[in-house]
């Protein structure tokens, strides 16, 4: 039975059989039964990892061992509030600070738990609620998600793609329509900073 695991752009964490094409880690979420309890992160630093790393095994949702997430694609994963893990995906941290430098017009790069501090701040209330904020879809950059009539949808070449857990669906043309915008407010500027997440294949087919 597939395990509740799996994170949609809305940053919640759901059941579904697919697996994604990356990890996430907020924690230890889960009990000795592989199950959720109230909490949904025990810390701020939110990252993404590759799903392979020197070789490293074990049980998913090992006893005291970190919840393992699972999200569809790194436009996901920033939608949600994960940026890149510093140890496996360093090139891709690397990358992803200096375009949050750049499109937060920032003087000096912080450390890491700075930058979670403030994306933390950005993607959820002391609540627990999901923060997000509006824009015209047209004027967002590539790798954005927005949700229009409650469903995901991704920002990408002037179109917007329809997500699912397993790729993207339907493309219809970006125009200057108010939305809702999912991808927390900073990582939309590192977006505009340059950085360019890595998205589903489907997206180009």
């Amino acid at each position: 039975m597939p395990l509740q695991n799996r994170v949609t752009p809305f940053g919640e964490i759901v059941i579904d059989p697919s697996r994604g094409l990356l990890m996430g880690n907020r924690g230890i979420l889960h009990d000795s039964d592989q199950r959720l309890g109230k909490s949904r992160w025990k810390h701020k630093n939110w990252v993404t990892c590759v799903l392979s790393f020197k070789g490293r095994k074990r049980p998913v949702m090992s006893p005291g061992k970190y919840t393992e997430l699972f999200l569809m694609d790194e436009a996901t994963a920033l939608a949600a509030g994960h940026r890149p893990c510093a140890e496996c995906r360093r090139q891709d941290f690397e990358k992803f600070v200096t375009a949050w430098i750049v499109g937060n017009q920032l003087d000096a790069r912080p450390s890491a738990p700075a930058l979670d501090a403030q994306l933390h701040s950005r993607r959820v209330t002391r609540t627990g609620e999901r923060v997000t904020f509006t824009g015209r879809a047209d004027s967002l950059p590539n790798g954005t998600m927005i949700a229009i009539g409650g469903e995901a949808w991704l920002v990408w070449h002037g179109q917007r793609h329809k997500w699912s857990f397993t790729g993207y669906g339907d493309c219809l043309p970006l125009d200057g329509t108010e939305v809702i915008v999912l991808t927390p407010l900073p990582i939309v500027g590192a977006l505009r900073g340059g950085y360019l997440p890595s998205v589903h294949e489907s997206v180009t087919q």
